[in-house]
């Protein structure tokens, strides 16, 4: 009988314990952009991202940092970090290699990104300009955010720009495509 009412408790805090974890999964991947619906499974920082830093076990090295225009950081001990073209796991990995025996013995660093850098909605849309970019955002929501279409808006020919495509060639989307932050979208007027 005094097993069987440990069960009894055991078993709804196992249940509640898993869909607790299974969430908090969830938004992990959703924050770090692990998640299919995401789009951004290597998210590689640029500029205007706003990222946080934490050594395990040191306050003092704790930062959280806008990357400036130059793609870079300011960071303790080891003065300006560039950051432009590395992923958050991989910026975490630098860091612990260049603290490590110098300034500690086992560093456990971890880069969290905090704010993505903006899109930009331009064109055929009610309120044009930049909106702070969030995981899972489509070109319709991105039109939505922008106010939505104007009456002569074409909803076939809209064209990104995105930031890391060194060609600056605009291509046309879809309106379920995922965007990326810092891509550019035009929406083009319709002449019919």
């Amino acid at each position: 009988m005094f097993q069987y009412n440990k069960l009894i408790f055991f078993l709804p805090n196992l249940l509640i314990f898993l869909v607790f974890l299974n969430l908090l999964t969830q938004d992990v991947n959703a924050a770090n952009g692990t998640g299919t619906k995401a789009g951004l499974p290597d998210y590689v920082l640029g500029t205007g991202d706003m990222i946080r830093i934490q050594v395990y076990d040191e306050e003092d090295l704790y930062l959280e940092s806008r990357v400036s225009d130059r793609g870079t950081i300011s960071y303790p001990f080891l003065g300006e970090l560039k950051v432009t073209g590395y992923t958050s796991k991989q910026l975490a990995g630098t860091i612990a290699s260049k603290l490590k025996g110098d300034y500690l013995i086992n560093p456990k660093v971890s880069v969290d990104i905090m704010e993505y850098r903006e899109f930009y909605v331009n064109g055929e849309v009610e309120d044009p300009g930049g909106f702070p970019f969030q995981p899972g955002v489509t070109v319709r929501k991105a039109i939505s955010i922008a106010g939505g279409f104007k009456e002569r808006a074409s909803k076939e020919k809209i064209n990104v720009i995105h930031d890391d495509d060194p060609s600056g060639e605009p291509k046309r989307v879809k309106l379920d495509e995922f965007i990326l932050p810092g891509d550019i979208i035009t929406v083009e007027e319709s002449f019919f």
